[in-house]
């Protein structure tokens, strides 16, 4: 059994440790959380209690939940770590898990330079195989991956453009906008085609993003010019509907919006109603003169989840990619 700890309880780490809890070669030790807030009261009813420093304790024990110890202490008897912690703590936790012979999975807030291996399953795995520390790329950025990887094997890709039309902030986070305003990144190109070459490193892709007053998921509005003009819909749709965690929906079965994909995503009865799946649109897919036009959209809060799993395997050394994604696919209920 790999023995994981989750440093980083919020919107990733609550989710990777239910995904870790599903698989039948990991097990959760503990969780690291800074304060005794709601969450930390659902944790207690799942997972051992962590916390960042010695003087956390007589608080959490004062809102009457239990701590086992310091992060220190549960390093101490893992094997890997997962650190959802918040964008750049990361970076600053990488000497304490080095000095406790721990290995890491950080997330897309981090740099790609913290671990020299940014992480997507399909795309990169092997790269990953045995490293101490590795990078599961941005929820946006796994999306990409996901489907150019699957298109770039069919018809190969001379150029990418796509806009990232990006939720605001997540369901539970009440302190984050625009709340009545479309804000367009004004530094162009965007970070998240230089994100996808850390992975896909030959692609050659532009993107631009625009953040939207919305929570629910993000969309992509992708071109690609492909090499192989003679590719025809049908062999990308197929490529797709064949493809790993990529779903394809229709408009025409109802399926318009971000909001109902959501609707779709919680009436297939997973825990907080999460898609982990790509979900692209197969009545907006269009190919013109060797260009291919189609939408994607994803949800943000899941997306990296089975990436993260299958990055634990990889580090720890299992050399089947595709042994590892079908455990990881099968345990949580992921779509072909």
């Amino acid at each position: 059994m790999i023995k994981v700890g989750i440093n980083g309880y919020g919107t990733i780490g609550k989710r990777v440790a239910d995904a870790v809890s599903c698989q039948d070669d990991m097990e959760v030790i503990g969780v690291v959380k800074t304060k005794p807030d709601f969450i930390s009261k659902m944790a207690t009813k799942r997972y051992k209690i962590y916390t960042t420093k010695t003087e956390n304790i007589a608080e959490f024990k004062n809102k009457g939940l239990n701590v086992e110890g310091t992060i220190e202490d549960l390093l101490d008897g893992i094997d890997v770590v997962v650190d959802a912690s918040p964008e750049g703590v990361g970076a600053k936790n990488k000497v304490m898990y080095e000095k406790h012979n721990v290995k890491a999975v950080f997330q897309g807030g981090e740099k790609h330079e913290l671990t020299g291996i940014s992480f997507n399953a399909q795309s990169n795995y092997r790269d990953a195989l045995n490293k101490d520390y590795v990078r599961v790329v941005s929820c946006n950025t796994t999306g990409l991956c996901r489907t150019l990887k699957t298109i770039d094997d069919v018809a190969g890709i001379k150029k990418v453009n796509a806009t990232i039309i990006r939720r605001a902030t997540d369901p539970g986070d009440p302190k984050k906008g625009p709340i009545n305003a479309i804000e367009p990144v004004l530094k162009i190109p965007s970070h998240h085609g230089i994100d996808v070459k850390t992975v896909l490193y030959d692609l050659d892709i532009s993107t631009m993003a625009v953040k939207v007053p919305t929570t629910l998921m993000h969309l992509h509005a992708i071109t690609v010019d492909m090499i192989d003009k003679k590719t025809d819909l049908d062999d990308i749709v197929r490529a797709l509907d064949k493809a790993r965690r990529i779903i394809l929906i229709n408009g025409s079965d109802g399926l318009t919006s971000t909001a109902e994909i959501m609707e779709y995503a919680r009436d297939l009865g997973r825990r907080r109603g999460d898609l982990f799946e790509i979900a692209v649109w197969k009545d907006g897919m269009n190919i013109r003169d060797g260009v291919l036009y189609y939408y994607q959209a994803i949800h943000q809060e899941s997306d990296v989840v089975p990436e993260n799993i299958d990055a634990i395997r990889a580090i720890m050394g299992m050399e089947d990619a595709e042994k590892s994604m079908d455990l990881t696919d099968k345990s949580l209920g992921i779509m072909k």
